[in-house]
This record gives structure tokens, sequence and C-alpha cells, in this order.
């Protein structure tokens, strides 16, 4: 689906926090400003249906601006805006040029809590590409901030807007976050889960999904648990006598805590009571409950998986913590110990991830993206005769192929099959989309050096040449192409050997 360029860059929406009653400072309309605001949307919406689109636009536009919390009216406004495109999902031509002011000043607007200000500039913004990613965004920051100001409450019209933005731009994760929050605000489970699993697939390396999935699944747990107990009547009702606390009462941990005693094979109830452990980083408590589901399940190898995460949260937590030993040592043999102590860290958690990854390549042996984790941990631990089969089997998956070209050349490099690295980094310079930016300067970069270390001036030339055009000022390639033209120019030819034991 196309979408606008601007789409990519959208600002972080403010989390609004339901509140109780209205807030001071804006004043509800009046019933006969409903009333006229009702009408002029009902003209509206016949212009549309005769296909006057202009003219419904412009109605559209005070109806929007005159009430931006009303759900009707921001639907038909951009309904209308979509047909008056012909669901082009771009709006006018050159759109991202078009009202660049207005664009300005709904963020500033935004920022300053200027919810008004926000709504009639992005007004202005969808009038010429109702798919505009950041405009959508802002609208939907406004209405809810509006809704909380005069009522206390949610409201639709906020979601409608991030669904809106979803649509524009399905594979944006940010758009997807919004939307996940923004459910999860409503306590709307399993949709905000859904979205939470496109933002992971999307962000593979981002443990927010993972925590908010977690987080929103013992939250309907105990909302479950809350209506089964007001359905026996117990909510509301002490169970302690007087000095003691209610069951009602009782935190989310100590609530878990007591469905696992009651239900001790209630595997949902240790997960959530896990994840509580981890958001909190009690990671040891968090690998206790998870060594007794294990239990429970009689070793399922989900549950396992679990178990293994949880522990190498623990030790990345661990390695972090050494991290900033070592930065904050005031001595040489502090600096050295503490260093000593990273890179042991570092290397037992690669070690354990290779074992968590070979364990899930033999349960799905399909999987190719699990090969091409093993593989990378085989890299990092320096084994590159077995990364090398690893990768070979993982490029086979298109989402991985890129760069396991590109870490195909690396080995090919580091056990000195010079060949094989050049011819691997220029597939992966071939195959490695433009939108992945970082990976493709250094699939440049790589050809180029090696091409370099070589000797080979035409191709390093070729290859450095083409990422200074990206970026000129990446690492060394300015001084590179300098030193090449030199070479060049003394009469130095191009053999291919020799050199290449850079690391």
């Amino acid at each position: 689906m196309a979408t606008n360029d601007s789409s990519e860059n959208i600002e972080e929406q403010p989390e609004q926090e339901p509140q109780q009653g209205p807030r001071k400072g804006r004043v509800p309309l009046t019933d006969a400003q409903k009333k006229r605001l009702q009408k002029c949307c009902d003209h509206a919406t016949k212009q549309m249906e005769q296909g006057q689109h202009d003219y419904a636009t412009t109605l559209f536009s005070q109806c929007v601006q005159g009430d931006p919390t009303n759900l009707v009216f921001a639907q038909n406004f951009i309904k209308n805006l979509q047909k008056k495109y012909g669901d082009n999902k771009k709006g006018q031509p050159l759109a991202a040029l078009a009202e660049r002011g207005a664009r300005g000043a709904q963020k500033k607007a935004v920022d300053k809590k200027e919810w008004d200000e926000a709504v009639k500039n992005g007004v202005a913004v969808l009038k010429v590409n109702p798919w505009d990613v950041p405009a959508l965004v802002g609208m939907a920051t406004a209405a809810a901030a509006v809704l909380l100001e005069l009522e206390g409450t949610l409201g639709d019209t906020e979601l409608f807007y991030l669904k809106s933005a979803f649509e524009a731009s399905p594979k944006n994760a940010d758009t997807c976050r919004l939307v996940a929050l923004s459910l999860g605000k409503r306590r709307r489970f399993d949709e905000a889960v859904a979205f939470w699993h496109k933002v992971e697939q999307l962000r593979p390396g981002d443990d927010e999904p993972q925590r908010s999935i977690a987080t929103l699944l013992m939250e309907k747990t105990i909302k479950k648990t809350d209506q089964a107990k007001e359905k026996a009547g117990l909510i509301g009702h002490s169970t302690g006598g007087p000095g003691k606390r209610g069951q009602e009462e009782l935190s989310p941990e100590e609530q878990l805590k007591r469905t696992i005693r009651r239900e001790p094979n209630n595997l949902t109830a240790y997960f959530d009571l896990s994840q509580i452990y981890l958001n909190s980083d009690r990671y040891k408590d968090a690998e206790e409950v998870l060594a007794k589901a294990v239990k429970a399940s009689n070793n399922d190898p989900d549950v396992w998986e679990r178990l293994e995460d949880a522990r190498l949260r623990g030790l990345r937590q661990l390695h972090v913590a050494a991290g900033k030993e070592y930065r904050d040592a005031e001595t040489p043999e502090a600096k050295a110990e503490a260093k000593a102590k990273v890179k042991s860290l570092l290397k037992k958690i690669v070690q354990k991830e290779l074992g968590v990854w070979k364990s899930r390549c033999d349960r799905y042996p399909t999987n190719l993206m699990f090969k091409y984790e093993v593989g990378y941990r085989h890299q990092m631990l320096g084994d590159f005769n077995e990364a090398i089969k690893e990768y070979q089997a993982a490029r086979n998956d298109p989402r991985r192929k890129g760069l396991c070209l590109l870490n195909l050349g690396e080995c090919f490099r580091h056990i000195k099959q010079y060949r094989l690295a050049a011819s691997h980094y220029e597939l992966a310079i071939q195959e490695i989309p433009d939108r992945d930016a970082d990976n493709k300067k250094m699939a440049l970069y790589r050809a180029g050096r090696l091409a370099y270390d070589l000797k080979n001036w035409e191709a390093a030339e070729k290859h450095l040449g083409a990422l200074a055009a990206l970026d000129y000022s990446y690492k060394d390639v300015s001084a590179l192409l300098d030193e090449i033209n030199q070479r060049r120019a003394e009469g130095e030819g191009n053999p291919v050997g020799g050199g290449a034991e850079r690391e």
C-alpha cells in the first residue's frame, strides 16, 4: 500500500490517562451549538453522496473543528476526502509539499497542548492528504485531550484516527504501537495484543511488545477473576474480618500467588506472575516461578523457552551492570577487572543464546529465521565454519537473505577465503533494500574495504564511491577514496591478493 513519505517520522502520541470528571478550562458545547453542527454534518453528507466532495470538505471541516471529539464528524470527514482522491492512498499530487506550514504548526500546537490549533492545522493537512500519518496522529492526540478536558473519558474518536493512520501505513511500527496503547487503555485486551504482535514482527529486537502483551494478559486474567467473584457475590465483602484486608484489596502479585496455590496447574497464572517480576527486574523471582511452571507443565518445551528467556534477561542485566562498573572504574586495575567481567558475561550470554536457538531449530526445523540466529551466535563466538553452514541454509528466507549474504562475506573473510567474501559482499549489496540504509552502507563499506585491502582499486572505488554518495562521513570512506586516487595516480595496478588481514 502506498503511503506518503512523512508517515515514517511521526511523533509519539502523549499517553492520555482516564480521569474522573471533566477538567477545568474548556466550556462544553451548548445544545444549540451541537444542533447547528449536526445540521451542517447532515447537509455535508448529502453533498458527499452527490459527489460534491469539495463543498462537503468545507462543511465537514467546520464540523470537526467545532467538535473534535465527535466520532461521526471525524469518520465522515475522512471518508469524504478518501472518496475525493479516489482512494489513491496519497492525496493530491505533490501533497508532501503542500500545507508544509500547517504540518509544522500542528506539531508545535500538540507540543504546547493547544488543541484547537492542532485540530485546525491537522484539518488543513488532511484536506490535501487524508492518509498523512503524522496529521492523523496529531488529530487523535487532540481529540483524546479535548474529551478528557470535557468529560474525563476516552471515547472512540482518538482510536478512529489512530486506526486510520495504521491503515495508511500498516508497516509503521510506531503507528501500530499507538493503536495497541489506545486499545489497551480501553481494556480491549485481545485487540491490543494483536497490535502488539504486529509491533513485535516489525521490531524483532524490541522487548516492549512482550512486556505489554504479558501485562495485558495478566489484566485480562484479573478482570475475569473479578467478574467471577462479582458474579459469586464475593466482591465488596471482606473475607478477613476487622483489621484484615478483603480479597478485593490484594495486589495483582498476591492474587496470582493465591491463584497458583488454588490451581497449581494454571500456567497462565505462573506466566503472569513471572512477567510482574520481569517488569520490575526481579529476575531470580521470575526464574523460580517459571521453574515451577516447567514442573507443573511436565517439561513442556514452550514453558522451557520462557524459563530460558528469563535466565537470559537476568544475564543481560548483569552485563549492563558490569558495563556501568567498567565505565565508572577509577583505576586501571579496576577497569581491567571490569572489562574482563564484561567480556566473560557477554560470552556466557551468547553461548546460552546459542543453546536456546539450537533447541528452537530442533523444534521448528523449517523456520529459517532460527537458523539465522544460530549462525549469528556461532559467528560471534568465532566458529566461522559452523556459522557459514547455518547462514547458507537461512539465506533461503527472503526476510534475512541480504543479512545472511553480508555475514557470509564476513565469515569467509575471517577464514581468508577472500574471493568468496568479495562475491558475497557483492550479492549482499544487490539484495539489501535501500530502505535498510544501515546494512546497505555496511555492505558497501565492507566490499570496498576488502577490495582496497586486496589492492583492487577499481572495485574499491566503485563500492566506496557508491557509499560516499549515500554518506560521505561514513567511517573513513573519504580517506580511503583519497588514498585510492593517489595509488592510481602513481600507476599501481589491480592485483588481487595479499592484505585483507584486518579485523
